[in-house]
């Protein structure tokens, strides 16, 4: 099979200090992967091309990349089924620092990962006189996302974190879910409260591409809105993303459809006048264009089979 890979280059040495694409042109067989024709472009045609790479069986997690612009591990990735008019194109993970070529720099994924304290936190201090013991039951719960790899593949595509390298993340928020849903964890609610707070699981834009992109199908998105669940059944509702969830709710729950005017008021706070200053802007724009809600807000016809339906789902929690 011949075919162009179009690989983007970075070398911090060189003058210009900017990324650079560069195209390979080789004949590699129908069954490998996109790891096993970078390999080869390294051995045979380019040894100063660097990339990180491992197990090859989609285990360590060290070869994820960007493939045609999207997440994924280049040793799961069979090239045949990424080729477009006989190339395909290969870039360094998204979000993080560019080492060289397609090496990137984990320190903010492990950061991330370790402001949310991935380990246990008994009640009990003294395992050996009570073992710590979870049900069959919860620890299947926790299977799917205890099948993550840290590839750092739901980070590369976080559009969130283009826009906020604050945001904690994808990865590390489903990391927080495995030990908030653990029963043995003595200290969930502490760490709800801290979850809670800005650039934590309500900055999540739940624009899927996180499950999308995942090679071991974790689905963080998934367990980001569990987490939101649970701290709000926990209390911690005084946040904007819990107040703009309950204003949602509360508008349909009660009206039929959304009351988008009283939106952003029960959202930043009737007395928050910086925050609804910010939005007048986009309140203006929305009248230029015609697309202005209805300053009174009418309730639709039908509406009380909708809050019937709530009322049902509410008394079944």
């Amino acid at each position: 099979m011949d075919v162009k890979l179009n690989v983007q280059r970075y070398d911090p040495e060189k003058k210009t200090n900017s990324a650079y694409q560069q195209e390979y042109e080789l004949d590699v067989p129908d069954e490998y992967t996109v790891l096993d024709t970078l390999i080869k472009v390294r051995e045979d045609l380019d040894p100063t091309l660097a990339l990180r790479c491992s197990c090859r069986a989609s285990v360590c997690g060290s070869c994820a990349m960007r493939v045609n612009g999207q997440g994924t591990l280049a040793c799961k990735t069979k090239l045949k089924d990424v080729i477009k008019n006989d190339g395909a194109s290969v870039g360094p993970a998204g979000n993080m620092p560019v080492i060289k070529d397609l090496i990137v720099d984990m320190k903010p994924f492990w950061n991330k990962l370790r402001q949310v304290e991935p380990y246990l936190k008994p009640e009990d201090e003294d395992p050996v006189t009570n073992e710590r013991l979870a049900s069959n039951e919860s620890m299947v719960h926790l299977t799917g996302v205890m099948n993550c790899i840290m590839c750092g593949a739901c980070v590369s595509d976080c559009t969130a974190m283009e826009v906020n390298p604050d945001f904690i993340g994808p990865a590390a928020l489903a990391k927080a879910y495995r030990f908030v849903g653990d029963p043995r964890d003595g200290e969930s609610k502490e760490r709800l409260k801290e979850l809670s707070k800005e650039n934590g699981i309500w900055d999540c834009t739940r624009c899927f591409y996180c499950v999308e992109v995942c090679p071991k199908e974790v689905a963080p998105m998934e367990w980001i809105m569990e987490l939101r669940d649970k701290a709000m059944e926990a209390g911690f509702t005084n946040n904007y993303g819990a107040r703009h969830t309950l204003a949602f709710v509360d508008s349909i729950k009660n009206t039929g459809h959304l009351n988008e005017t009283l939106l952003p008021i029960k959202t930043w706070g009737f007395f928050n006048l910086p925050k609804l200053i910010a939005f007048l802007p986009v309140a203006l724009r929305a009248i230029l264009r015609g697309k202005t809600p209805p300053l009174i807000h009418k309730k639709i016809k039908g509406y009380k089979k909708i809050k019937r339906v709530y009322e049902r789902l509410e008394s079944e929690k």
